[in-house]
């Protein structure tokens, strides 16, 4: 075996060692983010990849027929240009652009994608880029425009990365380093013939795209943690306000010596209410909505007995087998009752409506309140119950969205779609 088929087996060996340590490590998590998920595929392919040319370097030992050389090269080629697609694949799940931009890269890509795929196979037949003499390789001077694509989309990534807003330095040079190493080397593989550094300089490359990306998640994963747990002490002291705890034991001294059965039910559901609020200090993870819901129906009991039945409640429930924040929907509920039907004197009704679509889980809070002008309410106040932490959490726990609608004298409207 030649000096450069014993670099190119070692380089190879040792790629496909790393990527699939990496591979294991990530079908092994319990959770995946989106970007881990691209990033498994383009560590899985890498694995083919090298393995792929692995083979044939071990082949190449022995006499090659031309066909058979200009096949495995060809491979190799696509091979290349694949790799630079699953990484632009990477960036754009793990870049937060607009739908409409994300949407024009990724079409405008594909189609740049086949084209210099097709001239590849196209190269078999006419020899524009590179042939074979006696087994043996050989480039043509046009070589060079084959690799047109993994520059273009390289270019690209370094620019959608750097020019980012929202990413730091450290993740802005793990992309940046990943395309410009391959980059250079792939000129230097054009002097020094027959060495593949540019497989090479992707195991650097990875690693340290890997290295950087898994210290900033990190971080923001520990910044989350912190921001939730805060979120979740702030939404339960807006919950039990002195007025509120006041108001309830005042309503079931009363009702002590009047109705004592009631009294007494009265007394759990109070004790049940604080129960829940405060063991969802110490809630890291998803609960089930069934128990979110049992927490909304003891809220509403309280209020029913403080508001002397002017609370009404319709529940439209299909089904309860999902995952919800802990502190999610019973403070929307809250915020309807509070502030929506009890600032009538009549009272009024609140509908929460819980049912499954073919792509999530949608939970919807009505009612038949005062409603306000939408624009001109700040949610981040207790007052409201800071719905912007609340939708913060449901973002970023479990990927879901929530959506409110409000018209004056008639009521306000509060979507949460949990994605599945």
């Amino acid at each position: 075996m030649s000096g450069s088929s014993a670099f190119n087996a070692a380089v190879c060996i040792m790629g496909i060692l790393i990527f699939s340590i990496h591979t294991v490590n990530i079908i092994l998590k319990k959770k995946k983010r989106k970007d881990e998920k691209r990033l498994l595929l383009f560590f899985i392919f890498t694995i083919v990849h090298f393995a792929t040319y692995l083979t044939f370097t071990f082949l190449k030992i022995s006499p090659l027929s031309n066909g058979l050389v200009i096949g495995f090269y060809t491979t190799f080629y696509i091979f290349n240009n694949v790799e630079a697609l699953l990484l632009f694949l990477y960036m754009v799940s793990y870049v937060e652009l607009s739908d409409k931009t994300q949407k024009i890269l990724v079409i405008s890509n594909f189609i740049v994608f086949f084209i210099f795929v097709a001239l590849d196979i196209l190269n078999v037949f006419t020899g524009i880029f590179f042939g074979a003499e006696n087994g043996r390789y050989f480039r043509q001077n046009t070589m060079i425009l084959s690799q047109g694509y993994q520059f273009m989309t390289f270019a690209i990534t370094v620019f959608v990365t750097v020019t980012h807003k929202k990413l730091n330095v450290r993740e802005k040079t793990a992309f940046a380093l990943y395309c410009i190493l391959p980059l250079v080397a792939i000129i230097f593989q054009n002097i020094f013939k027959g060495y593949a550094i540019a497989y090479a300089s992707i195991v650097v490359a990875a690693e340290i795209l890997f290295f950087f990306i898994s210290v900033q998640k990190n971080i923001e994963l520990a910044e989350q943690q912190e921001r939730n747990k805060e979120t979740r002490i702030r939404l339960m002291i807006s919950q039990i306000q002195p007025h509120f705890m006041y108001n309830s034991l005042s309503a079931i001294s009363t009702l002590i010596t009047i109705d004592p059965p009631r009294a007494q039910a009265s007394l759990d559901d109070f004790t049940e209410y604080l129960r829940h609020n405060l063991s969802s200090l110490t809630e890291e993870g998803l609960i089930p909505f069934e128990r979110e819901l049992k927490h909304i129906k003891t809220y509403i009991s309280i209020e029913k007995m403080r508001s002397n039945e002017r609370v009404n409640v319709i529940y439209n429930v299909s089904t309860t087998d999902f995952f919800v924040p802990p502190l999610s929907i019973q403070p929307i509920v809250e915020n309807a009752v509070k502030h929506g039907i009890l600032q009538k004197i009549e009272g009024g009704t609140v509908s929460i409506d819980a049912y499954e679509t073919a792509r999530a889980f949608v939970v919807e809070v009505k009612d038949d309140g005062v409603g306000f002008d939408f624009s001109a309410v700040n949610f981040d106040d207790n007052e409201h119950f800071g719905l912007n932490n609340i939708r913060f959490r449901i973002a970023k726990m479990c990927g879901g969205k929530l959506d409110v609608k409000s018209e004056k004298g008639k009521g306000t409207v509060v979507t949460v779609t949990f994605m599945k």
